[in-house]
């Protein structure tokens, strides 16, 4: 749904909100209209009435002082206090009505003339700068109750007691905060609708007390949702310690998403659920160690070693990319029988590789859907103009007819060009499918593997300068997060990490990046 909720703080930003909600809806559309390009729900929540019609009104808190809402009912024909004052529900029920300026001493202000005729619903009359003495004069819209939130003991206008001072503001916030929780009581209700809140905008004033008190809201809304932010953040610089730390100790380092960077139409995953995601991490590890636990009678079989030994030959390239395809055995052997590179529901290319040992073509690892390298990487930033990606070497193991036995046959082993050049990829294939048991997540969905059934899958782990830019822009990120104490080690050793992955190649003859 990617919600906003709206906060507005003081006259000059409740004018400003008033003309922005009236814009709003002025998007909808009504039975026969063409649909509008505006999805409602962003800025709008769905509700019932009393009468069991439905309504629509603001994601939005309203603040303003006594006196600054006008005529502006908090009670409107839409809802009805509760019976109880405490109650927690959005929809309210009672019939006693309020205003947000009631006060003792002062006198209700009556509609304008703009306002009368809307009520009326007759056409209304136009509007002049003396005819809107309150931005609800001219305001179009229903909001709901708890939207409208007026400050205790200061009015509009005030002289004894104006609110101008900035650090008024935040006294009266601290107070008042301290009194109510602000945040649980008036913006808790409208986040906790939201399916996947997108953030929060904010109008407020800043050459006047409004400011102090706005600074004080956005520093708790930080405080208590910022935290996402934060944890990324934190598990960012995590990221980056892993890399340094066990690209070091283990022979091979291989970081894998609980989602890929770019997702396949066939891939249909919770990513809050770590049934789903662990099921697609799974999926992808043990296909491509399979080789290493294969009779040599049932399929290729090859150790971690040998793997290992293509994609890092020298021993410093210790850092793999993993990506990931999965297909239906079914439409892979129609595709390949009738040659037609056509892969199920993905609509890719199925890639034949020409290995044959005397190619004069260096030998490339395959096309893949799913890109499983860590997603919490920051997003990788564009190579220079004509700078190409060098693949260094490769392991790719594919499970099913990816291609036919004679290119398998070919591709026994490790696979250069007859001039001995580019990258050496290590290919393994077997006939035995993914199986899909009952206890695995239905995420992948291509053929018939409701419940039970089989899968072709490929993958593959690769050195190549792709690794050393998500390293890189990791480093930069982390350089500004971690103490100046740790700052040094970690951030030389990732960029010693990177120029492993650039140093000694010819950067023109190889591959364009993605």
């Amino acid at each position: 749904m990617h919600e906003i909720v709206t906060l507005q703080f003081g006259q000059q930003s409740n004018y400003i909100g008033t003309h922005y909600w009236n814009t709003q809806e002025s998007y909808f559309t009504y039975g026969g209209q063409e649909e509008s390009p505006v999805d409602h729900d962003i800025s709008f929540r769905p509700g019932i009435a009393p009468d069991g019609s439905d309504t629509f009104t603001p994601r939005t808190l309203i603040y303003d002082l006594k006196g600054g809402f006008g005529s502006l009912r908090k009670i409107n024909a839409l809802y009805e206090v509760p019976d109880d004052p405490a109650a927690g529900s959005l929809c309210l029920t009672s019939p006693a009505q309020v205003r947000p300026n009631s006060h003792p001493n002062r006198p209700q202000i009556p509609p304008s003339p703009y306002q009368q005729h809307l009520d009326a619903g007759l056409s209304p009359p136009a509007l002049t700068p003396q005819t809107v003495r309150y931005w609800s004069d001219y305001a179009r819209i229903y909001h709901h109750p708890r939207s409208l939130i007026q400050l205790p003991d200061l009015a509009l206008g005030d002289r004894l007691l104006p609110f101008e001072n900035w650090d008024l503001g935040t006294e009266l916030f601290e107070s008042l905060d301290r009194e109510h929780d602000l945040l649980d009581r008036d913006l808790r209700p409208f986040v906790e609708e939201c399916d996947q809140l997108q953030g929060f905008q904010v109008f407020a004033g800043a050459d006047d007390a409004w400011g102090g008190f706005a600074a004080r809201w956005v520093e708790r809304m930080g405080d208590e949702y910022g935290r996402k932010s934060e944890q990324q953040l934190q598990k960012l610089v995590n990221i980056a310690k892993s890399i340094h730390e066990l690209s070091t100790q283990a022979s091979v380092y291989v970081p894998v998403s609980s989602k890929p960077v770019s997702a396949p139409g066939y891939l249909s995953m919770d990513e809050t659920s770590r049934w789903h995601t662990s099921g697609l991490q799974a999926a992808a590890i043990e296909s491509m160690t399979l080789p290493s636990r294969l009779r040599t009678a049932g399929g290729q079989r090859g150790t971690l070693q040998d793997m290992e030994a293509a994609f890092n030959s020298d021993g410093n390239r210790r850092i793999a990319k993993f990506e990931f395809s999965v297909a239906d055995e079914g439409a892979l052997k129609e595709a390949l029988d009738s040659r037609v590179p056509q892969m199920n529901d993905s609509r890719r290319k199925v890639r034949i590789m020409d290995a044959h040992n005397g190619g004069d073509e260096p030998p490339q690892l395959a096309d893949f859907d799913m890109d499983l390298s860590a997603s919490d990487f920051p997003k990788m930033t564009q190579r220079k103009l004509g700078k190409k990606t060098h693949v260094f070497g490769g392991a790719e193991t594919s499970r099913g007819r990816w291609r036919t036995e004679g290119e398998v046959d070919a591709d026994r082993g490790a696979v250069r060009n007859r001039f001995d050049e580019g990258p050496k990829i290590h290919r393994y294939h077997t006939s035995l499918l993914f199986p899909v048991l009952d206890s695995f997540p239905g995420i992948f969905k291509v053929g018939d593997t409701a419940g039970s059934g089989s899968l072709a899958v490929r993958s593959a782990l690769s050195t190549s300068t792709s690794v050393a830019d998500r390293i890189r822009n990791i480093e930069q990120v982390v350089r500004r997060l971690v103490s100046l104490d740790e700052r040094e080690a970690l951030c030389n050793g990732l960029q010693s990490i990177c120029e492993e992955y650039e140093e000694g190649w010819d950067s023109e003859s190889e591959e364009e990046d993605d």
